[in-house]
């Protein structure tokens, strides 16, 4: 699997909760709210001031080593 931007949250984390871990990273810690879940990545990003395809990056390396 690789994410892209426009993935939402909810879609991300259905697919493998491990990926919590980055969202928490990043100050994103309502991640069961269903506002925070119908968020695309890019939204979330800018929201937290979050450099996006950083983030993605590092998102697609966790799960390739899955």
């Amino acid at each position: 699997m690789q994410i892209n931007k426009d993935m939402t949250i909810g879609s991300i984390l259905d697919a493998d909760e491990g990926t919590a871990q980055f969202f928490l990273a990043m100050g994103m810690h309502c991640l069961g709210c269903p506002a925070s879940r119908g968020e695309s990545v890019e939204q979330a990003c800018m929201v937290h001031g979050v450099d996006c395809d950083e983030l993605i990056e590092e998102i697609n390396n966790y799960l390739a080593t899955k």
